[in-house]
């Protein structure tokens, strides 16, 4: 069976992914971070043995300090996640947690500071998106005769936008179900994701670019075709060894890098696929359509 007739199958495949992204989106929203939504985080170590949850709840329920999460951390430390406190509270509540406790960290952001790290989050993926957009018009210019570099910049465009979705749609399911929360780790994993699986596409393009460079193939989509079957266990040696690096990092990395790790690993793995799956047939998909 020829990649023309694979591709439309693919097209529907990636196209569920991201409305199934997009519902769960919808329906669950993503769990905003102290880092987005203001709020106080401690970090501290028992020198002795780590009293369960459900004890360190008791001691801090007298407290107005909205407790939001208790996350153990290696054997001996724990993360207490809350809203934003003053300096008294601070101190009251690193005295209830006992005698033993040394405290490692103590953060603590605004709403303000929160919204205007919302602001710039969403100000530096489009800023990262125009330039990749741009780059890709630039690069491909000269396009073999056949394809433009605008319907490359698009095809692009629409594979970050997948890989962006699919991730947040993962991190909204797991919010739901594993009180999982995006903090700035979590969007530098989003900007790594967007670069890598960039990049990944980039060589399924230029492949196609230098075929057709070289006329290999009868007709455009035997070059994609072509092309798709030369890079793909590139892309998929490439993406198993980052993956076994991600999960190593997410398995023993400890618990403030497993959300930086399972974005990487889910970007990963979307990226991989869209670069393949996607952003061939998006490319013939929008050739076709300017030559009708």
């Amino acid at each position: 069976m020829t990649f023309s007739r694979l591709a439309p199958f693919f097209l529907i495949f990636c196209l569920l992914m991201v409305l199934a992204s997009l519902g769960v989106l919808l329906v669950f929203g993503l769990r905003p971070g102290i880092d987005f939504a203001g709020g106080s985080i401690m970090e501290v170590e028992y020198q002795g043995m780590r009293p369960s949850n459900e004890e360190v709840m008791q001691r801090l329920s007298g407290l107005d300090i909205g407790l939001e999460s208790l996350q153990p951390a290696g054997e001996r430390n724990l993360i207490i996640k809350m809203k934003d406190i003053p300096e008294h509270q601070h101190q009251l509540v690193l005295s209830l947690l006992g005698a033993d406790v040394k405290e490692l960290r103590f953060e603590s952001i605004g709403p303000v500071v929160g919204k205007e790290l919302r602001e710039s989050t969403l100000f530096m993926a489009a800023l990262s998106s125009f330039i990749i957009v741009l780059y890709i018009a630039l690069a491909f210019r000269q396009h073999g005769g056949k394809v433009h570099s605008w319907e490359y910049s698009l095809a692009a465009l629409i594979v970050t936008m997948h890989d962006l979705v699919v991730p947040l749609g993962v991190f909204a399911v797991l919010g739901r179900f594993q009180d999982l929360q995006v903090g700035i780790p979590v969007i530098v994993g989003l900007l790594t994701v967007l670069g890598y699986s960039i990049n990944d596409t980039i060589v399924v393009f230029d492949r196609v670019r230098e075929n057709l460079r070289k006329r290999t193939g009868a007709t455009l989509e035997d070059t994609i075709g072509i092309s798709v079957r030369q890079t793909f266990g590139r892309s998929l040696s490439t993406s198993f060894t980052v993956l076994l690096v991600l999960v190593a990092l997410y398995v023993w990395g400890g618990a403030t890098l497993k959300p930086f790790a399972l974005v990487l690993i889910a970007g990963v793995i979307a990226g991989t696929y869209s670069s393949i799956l996607l952003a061939p047939p998006l490319l013939l998909f929008w050739h076709k359509r300017n030559r009708t």
